[in-house]
């Protein structure tokens, strides 16, 4: 893979390990963007996550959250998907963080085939996708990304290796998006020891990949909005109908839905009662689909 070079953009990832921290000083002190710990497994939250992401936010460090993956089947990755999901929703949603949500997958715990490994982290991240609407990234150590297969070399690659030689490559992958190069490292804001990390690009690089803001969406189509017409009509089939109560993830969504052209008609249809449609309303909200004209 490739080295880096004196113009990459500079980061940091943290956790609770870090404690409260500094944000306006890290900015300080040049670094430009942030990954903090949101969840793991299937029920545990990062207790500094939504004061981690306030503070970055105010400070002006571009930031994103990851998820530290236990999962040893496709079943439970999908789980501990939406419980990222539902984690996010605490500060907004995926789509309010500047970075996208990063699958960290870099154990091995239950002893998996790398076949195993590869289904596992395709089901999370596709779950993960499909509930929040955003492309995730994956981050895992130099050796531990050798078992993941050219089925997920299109995802965007954050790597480890701790040292000044960079990372080598791997079946899946080339080169690096992002590069965590110590974690030892000192920064401004921090008492203690943290991970660096550097983009693949300089700061306004990163800034322009990832940090784009709206105003860009093509006008809806006839067929757009009689297809979303639809989608209305089978929520409101559903909420009639009480068969499924409305998850607490899905509920702003909904109301998106239901809200979008309250004049419109409902006409008969058959409502589909699943998480699916949750999902898929999520998504759409996600995208501010529901707020267009």
């Amino acid at each position: 893979m490739q080295n880096s070079r004196s113009t990459n953009a500079e980061g940091i990832d943290v956790s609770r390990y870090q404690g409260s921290i500094n944000w306006r000083k890290v900015r300080a002190d040049g670094k430009s963007f942030a990954f903090v710990k949101a969840s793991q497994g299937q029920s545990y939250v990062d207790p500094t996550f939504e004061a981690n992401v306030r503070g970055a936010k105010e400070a002006g460090v571009l930031i994103g959250a990851y998820h530290f993956l236990d999962a040893a089947s496709a079943s439970a990755a999908r789980l501990e998907a939406r419980h990222f999901a539902e984690v996010l929703e605490r500060v907004g949603g995926a789509a309010a963080l500047e970075l996208p949500p990063v699958m960290d997958y870099e154990n091995n715990p239950a002893g998996l085939s790398k076949s195993a490994i590869n289904s596992v982290a395709m089901a999370f991240l596709t779950e993960l996708e499909n509930v929040t609407g955003r492309r995730p990234i994956i981050y895992s150590g130099n050796s531990f990304a050798s078992n993941f297969d050219a089925s997920l070399s299109p995802y965007k690659l954050w790597i480890a290796r701790y040292s000044t030689k960079p990372p080598y490559d791997t079946p899946a992958w080339k080169q690096w998006d992002i590069w965590q190069y110590t974690d030892h490292g000192r920064v401004d804001g921090i008492a203690g020891a943290v991970d660096l990390n550097v983009y693949n690009g300089t700061e306004a690089e990163l800034r322009e990949e990832f940090a784009k803001g709206g105003g860009d969406e093509e006008p809806m189509t006839n067929e757009e909005k009689a297809a979303f017409q639809a989608l209305q009509q089978q929520v409101a089939a559903l909420q009639a109908s009480h068969s499924m109560p409305v998850p607490e993830w899905a509920k702003e969504a909904v109301a998106a839905a239901v809200a979008y052209n309250p004049q419109q008609p409902l006409l008969d249809v058959n409502g589909a009662t699943s998480y699916d449609m949750y999902r898929l309303l999520v998504v759409m909200h996600r995208m501010g689909l529901f707020n267009k004209k």
